[in-house]
């Protein structure tokens, strides 16, 4: 799921890695916003707010939308930028450690974000808009660009094209390549819709907590590819020994 690059990567694992991530986006994108009423998925109402702002002169808060928008390409930024200097040692690492980058971000605003909402609840948007600039680059690179899950503006609109060209294309090649790109943006439109549900439904008992569900399922995705990895290799080496 994590480990597969390039021409290993099948349709499979990235219906599992969208699944995953989309319903973490989702269920950050819903308890942020309860949280401290910002976008904290994607940055697209931040540069309007940011544009409203400075034309009414309120250039303070129009600094802070700024903010928003930079913080999630820094998380973009550094994530390439790890993916670079890591995969120069072993591609086997670099997802883990993005992903486990996240897992940490997600855990200390759960457990101390409740803190800071009253006077620093910009803190916490800058946050979440980090750790989803970072998610977004690092499913992005290892999907080759076929999965994004923080943000679905661009998914409803690849879904409506592909379903109307199902109407026009009529090889079983070109049907077969639609269906599983139609398949694969469902599948992260249902899940990120299940996200902000789980988090809209434990928000009201657990407040910012509910993101240790949303990190939760993202180091139970870690473990479970690691294992995987670790079992595939081992029945490799005793069928190469057998």
């Amino acid at each position: 799921m994590f480990r597969h690059y390039n021409k290993t990567r099948t349709l499979s694992h990235n219906l599992k890695i969208a699944s995953l991530l989309s319903f973490v986006a989702g269920c950050v994108n819903v308890a942020g916003f309860l949280a401290v009423q910002k976008l904290t998925t994607n940055v697209t109402g931040h540069f309007a707010f940011f544009v409203d702002e400075v034309f009414k002169l309120n250039f303070w808060q129009g600094f802070i939308y700024f903010l928003y928008i930079l913080f999630f390409f820094m998380g973009s930024f550094v994530s390439n930028f790890i993916i670079e200097i890591i995969a120069k040692k072993s591609d086997h690492y670099i997802y883990i450690v993005l992903a486990s980058i996240e897992c940490l971000i997600l855990f200390s605003v759960a457990f101390f974000g409740q803190q800071l909402i009253a006077h620093y609840p910009d803190v916490i948007a800058f946050s979440l808009l980090f750790a989803m600039g970072l998610q977004n680059s690092m499913v992005t690179t290892i999907s080759k660009a076929s999965v994004r899950t923080t943000h679905l503006t661009g998914l409803f609109t690849d879904l409506g094209i592909e379903l109307s060209q199902l109407f026009f294309y009529k090889t079983l090649e070109q049907r077969h390549r639609l269906l599983s790109s139609v398949k694969l943006r469902l599948t992260i439109i249902s899940f990120f819709f299940i996200g902000g549900i789980v988090g809209g439904i434990f928000y009201s008992r657990l407040q910012l907590h509910v993101l240790t569900i949303a990190a939760a399922t993202l180091a139970i995705g870690l473990i479970y590819d690691s294992v995987k990895f670790r079992v595939l290799l081992l029945h490799r080496k005793l069928k190469g020994n057998g």
